[in-house]
């Protein structure tokens, strides 16, 4: 059998997550025309096959398929990882793209305010209202997918040659956003960092929302579980980093992007936003930066 799992693909692979849209299906396009053969997934089978035939139909992408994934799945993971495994016998390319914002928008409100402000700047805190359900969804998809997803990728990674992954992450996940010190003082100790350590302060960040504990405690008023997951998801790929250290794992922020996420109120183009992404996941072998945050092509402070 020319697919099996004995067989390893001559073109890099790469899996992509939440891409039948904005800055995921954008990272699709650019890989594929860089001749990537890449695995497109979506959570809503027939959203993610329309993807897949809208590149198809524009770009003239022949090696892009579409494979069913919800993050928050377990065995949704273990399908597709099961199906990459037969089909191409390795994975070079992890990208983690799939999030949510957390909150509840008043879309209506949004409108209206962005009529009002010069630049459009919008308060997000007087168009949106958080709630407990939404914070546990938002660090479920955010931190713990991408978390899921490369522990159950990872022996593929390993039958790699240059085995990459890249965290779409945000500079709204930086520490200096966090202003809980407990919480701050673990997720900056990068050489104590655990995976523990990180569910313990998620945890406690839970149960601090729960309890109307948020300001008291010096947790993010302000998108308050996007900002607590995208902190946890740099924290992490810090600890993958030393774990694998033959692969190349970073965090990046592509900028602010024009998505539905922010209901197209960014200053970049898709286009735009899927560059730096694209560009950490195809750096030459001889360039081995791991381990980093990086704010579109430039390295940030976490």
């Amino acid at each position: 059998m020319a697919e099996s799992a004995l067989f390893l693909s001559a073109k890099r692979v790469a899996v992509v997550t939440g891409a039948n849209k904005g800055i995921g299906l954008e990272i699709c396009r650019q890989l594929a025309s860089k001749g990537v053969m890449v695995v497109l997934t979506a959570r809503d089978p027939k959203k993610g096959i329309e993807a897949v035939q809208s590149l198809q139909a524009t770009a003239s992408c022949d090696n892009v398929i579409f494979h069913q994934l919800d993050v928050a799945d377990p065995s949704s993971i273990a399908s597709l990882a099961d199906f990459i495994k037969t089909r191409f016998g390795k994975l070079d390319i992890l990208v983690n793209n799939a999030a949510v914002l957390g909150v509840k928008v008043d879309s209506n409100a949004l409108d209206s305010l962005a009529d009002h402000v010069p630049g459009g700047y919008i308060n997000w805190n007087e168009v949106s209202t958080q709630a407990h359900d939404l914070a546990e969804e938002c660090l479920k998809t955010n931190y713990y997918g991408p978390k899921s997803t490369t522990e159950a990728f990872a022996p593929l990674l390993k039958l790699s040659d240059s085995g990459r992954v890249v965290n779409v992450s945000s500079s709204s996940g930086k520490l200096k956003f966090v202003a809980n010190n407990w919480a701050q003082t673990i997720l900056s100790d990068a050489d104590c960092l655990t995976e523990d350590r990180i569910d313990e302060v998620l945890n406690e960040f839970l149960k601090d929302f729960k309890e109307g504990f948020l300001n008291a405690k010096g947790w993010p008023s302000f998108l308050s579980a996007y900002t607590l997951s995208k902190a946890a998801l740099n924290a992490y790929t810090r600890i993958v980093a030393k774990k694998y250290p033959e692969w190349m794992i970073n965090c990046v922020c592509p900028g602010y992007v024009k998505t539905d996420m922010n209901y197209h109120r960014g200053v970049l183009s898709s286009e735009e936003g899927a560059e730096s992404p694209v560009w950490l996941a195809l750096l030459p072998p001889g360039e081995k930066p791991s381990g980093l945050f990086f704010s579109q092509k430039i390295v940030s402070p976490f």
